[in-house]
């Protein structure tokens, strides 16, 4: 038999080439789909974390946080009070110490009191101070019906089996302050218009948590903040405090009471231990500051306010590096400008 022509050779060969090459490109195309589909794929789950992980750097100035509602467990035990829905102006008695006594006459009695070390220094006109910012806290809220006054403070003592605030609301119902010209009697009528705040652990968190406090009693938040303290410590809330958390100047009181004696030492220690560190912290969440925070909660108590009051989840967690950096999400109060 004779070869085959060489043409014939070249076409069989040029056809197994052309087969050769479709299946060849056919594959290709199909894996190129194929990594196509992959690195969409890759994409889109890239783009679902990144915004993921915005919502959450950014949640706490969320809308979504304000919508939040308390579990039915918790909102189950709450009936509030109709009377006070309506109030609008918080008056706060920051807590300085703890009083220990039950009876009237124990009330100037530096050994029926919580105090720190350099508080015992002080004598008995510290005791007068306390006791005159519980007694014109009390005033300020008989002349305004629409007020609400929260004594302020934490179990601050290692010593104290209650809380600054307990103590203050149970010396002022002790002294019948909220029913002046009345009969004392053992058992004191029920003042619905004043209430405790029991966690705070320092004058930051006397303001910011009695707001809270205030919105869990009241279902609101205050029009009107009035504070009764030391008159050294002015500068700290109208300047620090009161711009750490947004609060209108025009909607804020300072009303302040000093001790009956000159007591120079102290004024030096407020600017160096109060004032001057809340101007390098302004949230007291850095270093010396929380430091202080941590040994005034020696039995690891912690407050409830992310959840009822959510508006203010943002500020209650920010603590920039920056520590000067002031809280830039929205606030209740915005509106109030």
């Amino acid at each position: 038999m004779l070869p085959s022509p060489i043409s014939s050779n070249r076409r069989r060969a040029s056809q197994h080439f052309r087969t050769f090459s479709s299946f060849d490109l056919s594959l290709l195309r199909t894996r190129s789909r194929f990594t196509n589909l992959s690195i969409i794929i890759l994409a889109g789950c890239f783009c679902v974390s990144f915004l993921y992980n915005l919502a959450f750097i950014f949640s706490s100035s969320s809308p979504l946080l304000v919508a939040y509602t308390p579990p039915q467990s918790i909102l189950s035990t709450i009936a509030r009070n109709a009377t006070l829905e309506n109030l609008s102006h918080l008056v706060i008695v920051p807590g300085h110490a703890i009083w220990t006594g039950t009876q009237p006459d124990q009330v100037s009695d530096v050994d029926q009191w919580t105090l720190e070390e350099y508080q015992r220094g002080g004598g008995s006109y510290r005791i007068s101070a306390f006791i005159e910012h519980i007694r014109r806290g009390v005033e300020v809220t008989l002349k305004d019906d629409s007020s609400l006054l929260i004594f302020s403070g934490g179990q601050t003592r290692l010593q104290s089996t209650t809380t600054e605030a307990e103590s203050y609301m149970r010396l002022a119902t002790t002294l019948g302050l909220f029913h002046p010209g009345s009969e004392r009697t053992p058992h004191e009528p029920h003042f619905p218009r004043a209430t405790t705040e029991t966690y705070a652990l320092d004058s930051y968190q006397n303001f910011l948590f009695s707001l809270a406090r205030f919105h869990e009693i009241t279902g609101r938040y205050p029009l009107q903040v009035t504070i009764v303290g030391y008159e050294m410590k002015r500068r700290r809330f109208e300047e620090l405090h009161r711009t750490a958390l947004r609060f209108p100047a025009h909607h804020f009181e300072y009303i302040g009471i000093e001790p009956s004696a000159n007591e120079e030492s102290a004024r030096i220690g407020e600017v160096k231990n109060g004032y001057a560190p809340y101007k390098l912290d302004l949230y007291g969440c850095h270093d010396f500051l929380l430091a202080k925070r941590r040994a005034r909660n020696p039995f690891i108590r912690f407050h409830s306010y992310h959840a009822s009051a959510p508006e203010l989840r943002g500020l209650l967690e920010w603590c920039p590096d920056d520590a000067g950096m002031v809280y830039n999400g929205p606030l209740p109060w915005d509106v109030y400008k």
